[in-house]
């Protein structure tokens, strides 16, 4: 009886596992927890009885003085524990680096196969071919290593545990596997499989563990690392991590396809799951995916901030948001790059129209189409797109929210033809009731929207009275985000002969909207920044409450999302700051560390 094997995991597998648990504690979600516990649950019962032959027919051995005693089918306490983890541990990584990738639109939907027809897929079936056969002959392979009773004799115990659950992962997930980012998918199983060689060349190097001689190559890594554990650690990691990815993308087919699993649990069932991996991606909604693929790299490409809050939601509720985001985006865009105010205007009158008919349930064309060459690429081999708010519930969403919305931008073009003259009566926004108003229209309604996407998603307990009182204070969030929009952008509006900032306070300071256009950089102008920096941060203030009313599930990301914005306020308040493409920005570990105490609470 000893403690040098229960001492490996106190010094060299525990640590790194709490380490990882508190950076990530403010981030996991119980479908985290239940996705590891799966993960787990699996690769205990998947390697006890491998473990236990390796074991009983002396392959490798445990000396007496080196456990403490306990053991289960002759396999030590410690060795149990070493499944769980190692498993737990690589888990956590892997969710750690995929947090910030939103991974629905790495789906691939692929065209049924029709005479003469080549698949712009080819290569993704040629590369799952070419992965199903590497994991059949290894399976072959390994049979010929153990029937020679030889020194291959453990290389080959490990092919044939480890190679038909690769072959079954791949086959059900080799769309992930490929498509995913690498910091999705090597890393987590690099960088466990690193460290773990290290520990492993130590308790080899102190006899912790000792294999037969008969039945290894003797062929080292490096001095003290025998290859076959070197092998042994790089495929447990890539099994962790593949069955993570198979996992994922189950997920990710029951969030993206609603007409296809409807009533999906918050925990989806191990049948459902498979249900899901089975789908053939030749039933995919290719006009759903496309939207959603093009409303990540909207959001990305147009506000890293929301793009980084936009992860910590999870599930339906997410996508929604994406969508939400890109419609609003995609029909700002149309009006500001209209290239006449007469464009602009018909714009507008496209989407009333547009919504006008989708409240109908019914799909226009011309009105649509319209829309859809400003929002949506083309489908190879379609001849038409989609576009986002035909995938929202709208059911569930005021259409009066929208319709505000677009008179928000009508207000915008009241600035496309400035007045020659300095009266400042014919400038939209002469109060700051005027400015709240615009707030409202453009970024209140925005903030009303998510939240009753929200209510559609989450069950909140909530009356009508709380409802409502939750969706003003969610409108005013809204118009105190759009103030530090306005206080960061005066530069960039004032090229488009926009001022937003109120005609009564510039008399104040002894300016008019002409002194914005020509010097928006002024003494004067800085002040005024600041006093709408003010506002804006007291109307937050006056309204953060109502996000602790939210559901448990949606607290934290609302309050990355609102915080990661109103930081480009706390920036603007420096005195130096990083500006790109004209704008203050935040530094990417900045943004980090905002959401990741946004999430604490």
């Amino acid at each position: 009886m000893g403690i040098e094997y229960a001492m490996v995991h106190v010094l060299y597998t525990i640590p790194p596992a709490v380490l990882l648990t508190l950076l990530y504690q403010p981030l996991i979600s119980k479908l985290d927890l239940y996705k590891i516990g799966f993960l787990v649950t699996i690769a205990v019962l998947a390697t006890v009885p491998w473990d236990s032959y390796l074991i009983r027919n002396c392959i490798w051995t445990y000396p007496s003085n080196v456990i403490i005693g306990p053991t289960l089918f002759d396999i030590p306490a410690e060795e149990l524990f070493f499944f769980v983890i190692q498993t737990y541990t690589t888990s956590i990584l892997y969710l750690m680096l995929s947090k910030a990738t939103f991974q629905l639109p790495y789906l691939r939907a692929e065209p049924k196969l029709k005479r003469r027809r080549v698949s712009n897929n080819t290569s993704w079936r040629l590369c799952r071919i070419a992965g199903q056969l590497f994991f059949a002959g290894a399976i072959i392979a390994s049979i010929g290593m153990i029937r020679d009773n030889g020194r291959a004799s453990y290389m080959g115990l490990i092919a044939l545990w480890a190679a038909p659950f690769l072959l079954l992962l791949w086959s059900l997930a080799y769309q992930f596997i490929l498509g995913l980012p690498l910091i999705n998918t090597a890393l987590p199983i690099l960088i466990p499989t690193l460290y773990l060689w290290h520990v492993d060349t130590l308790a080899l190097q102190r006899g912790t563990w000792v294999i037969a001689s008969g039945t290894k190559l003797g062929v080292h890594l490096w001095d003290g690392l025998e290859i076959e554990e070197a092998v042994f650690f790089l495929i447990t990691n890539t099994l962790v991590v593949f069955g993570l990815l198979a996992f994922d993308n189950a997920v990710a087919v029951l969030e993206s396809f609603p007409d296809t699993f409807r009533n999906v649990p918050s925990l989806p069932s191990p049948i459902l799951l498979v249900k899901a991996l089975l789908l053939s991606a030749t039933d995919y909604d290719e006009k759903r995916l496309l939207c959603i693929q093009d409303a990540a790299n909207r959001l990305k490409r147009k506000s890293r901030s929301f793009y980084l809050a936009s992860s910590t939601f999870s599930g339906k509720l997410r996508v929604d948001l994406l969508l939400l985001y890109s419609w609003c985006r995609v029909a700002d865009d149309m009006v500001d790059d209209a290239a006449t105010p007469k464009q602009a205007h018909a714009s507008i009158r496209d989407l009333e129209d547009l919504l006008r008919e989708e409240y109908r349930h019914r799909y226009p064309s011309s009105v649509v189409r319209s829309f859809r060459e400003h929002f949506c690429a083309p489908i190879p081999n379609l001849s038409d797109g989609n576009q986002a708010i035909s995938q929202l519930p709208l059911r569930f969403l005021a259409k009066k929210h929208f319709e505000d919305m677009l008179l928000g931008f009508k207000q915008d073009l009241e600035f496309a033809d400035p007045p020659p003259c300095e009266q400042s009566v014919h400038w939209p926004i002469i109060t700051e009731r005027d400015l709240e108003t615009y707030a409202r229209r453009v970024a209140g309604t925005v903030a009303m929207l998510c939240l009753q996407l929200v209510f559609y998603h989450f069950k909140t307990g909530l009356d009508e009275v709380e409802r409502t009182e939750i969706l003003s204070a969610g409108a005013r969030t809204g118009v105190a985000l759009q103030y530090v929009n306005i206080a960061r952008d005066i530069a960039v509006d004032a090229r488009m002969n926009r001022v937003y900032l109120p005609q009564e306070w510039l008399k104040e300071e002894g300016l008019t909207a002409r002194d914005v256009l020509q010097d928006p950089d002024s003494l004067g102008i800085k002040r005024l920044r600041s006093r709408l920096l003010d506002r804006a941060f007291r109307i937050y203030e006056e309204a953060r409450g109502a996000i602790e009313k939210l559901p448990q599930e949606t607290r934290g990301p609302m309050r990355v999302a609102v915080e990661s914005y109103m930081e480009i306020g706390r920036v603007l308040r420096e005195e130096h700051y990083t500006v790109k493409a004209g704008k203050a920005t935040v530094p990417t570990l900045r943004r980090i560390k905002v959401a990741w105490r946004a999430l604490r609470g």
